[in-house]
């Protein structure tokens, strides 16, 4: 598989964010197979890029082919700077959650529109030389996210939209008193990666929007048995299905440039506070795909 240069690269619309498994939506035609370089190393997996309803799409795993990498361990910067690399204005993220409310049961979808980040990780492309503080008060495109949701209705699915989704460190499944905890919080679901994918995104003026497929009742619940990597995969594999027919309907009912509904396009606006002329030329450099209509 060879390094492709940007100059190189195809053109891609939409990104998606899941598992192997994606990769195998019915329709989608024209695929290659992408290396890409970024200046944080090496993304999570080559791209797979396709054709998918007349739109480019790119589909990467976040944790590797054969899932190899922890959420703690994911290039979390690497990945989001090469669906910027490839143009992409628009990121799906899907993934497994646990549900921390009666009514949100194992095998419906939620689309939060909040997170509570519990994280330590590094979820910001700017450090050493160059700060910049982007609004994040919602963090999640509502333009997006409501296509992703009346999708999923008109499909006839268990969807929910809207709600706060809690981000932990992981790699283990909460406690119950953490769990019980969160609860008291108001939050309404729970996983490893959405918040971190989700700051970067918006840093890198992409429009983000995630589809959580709910696989337990976390360890809260009293009835049903705490939540197991075999519970999960269990119920992810029912799940897959839904997701993918989401997807498919939300690309075709997509409009083909972003709106006025959405921010995202200048999310960088007015943000960044160092001076231009004392950003470190190998930062402006490393960072240009990222802030080049803002920093010359």
């Amino acid at each position: 598989m060879a390094v492709k240069n940007k100059e190189d690269l195809p053109h891609v619309e939409i990104g998606i964010l899941g598992g192997t498994e994606f990769y195998e939506i019915e329709g989608i035609e024209h695929i290659e197979e992408v290396q890409i370089e970024t200046p944080f190393g090496k993304t999570s997996d080559n791209f797979i890029i396709g054709t998918l309803e007349g739109k480019r799409v790119a589909f990467l795993s976040r944790h590797g082919r054969g899932h190899q990498i922890l959420p703690s361990e994911i290039n979390y910067r690497a990945n989001i700077y090469g669906f910027k690399k490839l143009g992409v204005e628009r990121v799906i993220s899907v993934s497994a959650v646990g549900s921390l409310k009666e009514e949100i049961k194992p095998g419906d979808i939620v689309f939060s529109d909040q997170f509570f980040d519990r994280t330590r990780r590094n979820s910001s492309f700017f450090y050493e030389g160059i700060a910049a503080h982007i609004s994040f008060a919602q963090p999640v495109c509502a333009e997006l996210s409501t296509v992703l949701y009346e999708a999923g209705k008109e499909l006839g699915l268990r969807v929910h939209q809207g709600g706060t989704y809690i981000c932990i460190e992981g790699p283990a499944f909460s406690t119950k008193a953490e769990s019980r905890i969160y609860r008291s919080w108001g939050c309404d679901v729970i996983g490893m990666t959405s918040a971190t994918e989700a700051k970067l995104c918006r840093e890198a003026e992409i429009c983000y929007s995630n589809m959580n497929l709910v696989s337990d009742y976390d360890v809260w619940h009293e009835v049903e048995e705490p939540v197991s990597v075999e519970i999960i995969l269990e119920n992810l594999r029912r799940n897959i299905h839904k997701a993918k027919a989401i997807i498919k309907k939300t690309i075709t009912a997509l409009p083909p440039k972003r709106s006025g509904q959405c921010d995202c396009a200048e999310a960088l606006k007015d943000c960044i506070v160092t001076q231009s002329d004392v950003i470190p030329e190998e930062i402006k450099e490393k960072l240009q795909i990222i802030f080049a209509k803002y920093v010359k």
